[in-house]
């Protein structure tokens, strides 16, 4: 299988030295769904922002083999699309059409390609007949599914979503997982719905203070109810009603 993300002895720590990465070593696969589990404070949000740059650590990461730096990280950041936790922080146009339509726009892409572009990210996620609509307008789901589609229509090969599910109703929850599971290429997805982890993920990675806990197949981090709890986790429902 091809590695599209590896990282290496990745380390990072705010400026009050409080460590949030201590020596990260990860391999995720091509088309992989790859779920990122771990209590609060565990690091999840900050090795997500350092795949595509956001935050730098030291150590080394690799992106479809191209080590990300200063000099090439414009390219990785088109191969590395995230989704942020807070719809908010990445819907700020004046429509649902010139959001999804910014990254596309910042390819140099012409006009029919952009159009083109985003027409088939709001079909993605159900949202064509509200491309018109001021984000301000729209419910919390619906700006959620508005934020994947900013991703979708830059076409990156590896998207990374942290928390989809948060702050979700049932049935846009529901929703938003089925687009999930439709959407092609590898998906980083990080949780505290471990239900949603267990129905969606390939492969999964514990972490807690920073650190690699365990990586391994869904069931045997997911049904190991004692791994689980020694990192301040439960067994998800749905793998128990299905165990």
């Amino acid at each position: 299988m091809k590695k599209v993300i590896e990282t290496k002895n990745l380390n990072y720590s705010y400026k009050d030295q409080n460590f949030k990465l201590k020596d990260v070593n990860l391999d995720i696969y091509e088309n992989e769904t790859f779920g990122l589990i771990g209590p609060n404070g565990a690091g999840k949000t900050t090795l997500i922002l350092n795949l595509n740059g956001i935050l730098t650590g030291s150590g080394e990461i690799k992106i479809l083999g191209i080590e990300l730096n200063k000099r090439n990280i414009n390219e990785i950041r088109k191969r590395v699309g995230i989704v942020f936790q807070n719809p908010d922080d990445q819907l700020f146009s004046l429509t649902v059409f010139d959001d999804v339509a910014f990254g596309p726009l910042n390819l140099g892409l012409d006009k029919e390609e952009v159009k083109s572009r985003v027409i088939e990210a709001l079909k993605e996620v159900n949202m064509i007949g509200l491309i018109n609509c001021f984000p301000d307008h729209l419910s919390f789901g619906e700006k959620k599914r508005a934020s994947l589609a900013t991703v979708l229509s830059m076409k990156s090969p590896i998207m990374i979503l942290d928390e989809p599910t948060i702050g979700l109703d049932p049935y846009s929850r529901k929703n938003l997982i089925s687009i999930l599971k439709n959407l092609n290429g590898t998906k980083v997805i990080s949780s505290h719905d471990l239900d949603m982890i267990y129905e969606l993920c390939d492969r999964v990675a514990l972490l807690n203070n920073g650190k690699i806990v365990k990586v391994g197949k869904k069931e045997e981090i997911l049904l190991d109810e004692n791994l689980l709890e020694e990192n301040y986790l439960c067994v998800p429902l749905s793998a128990l009603i299905k165990r």
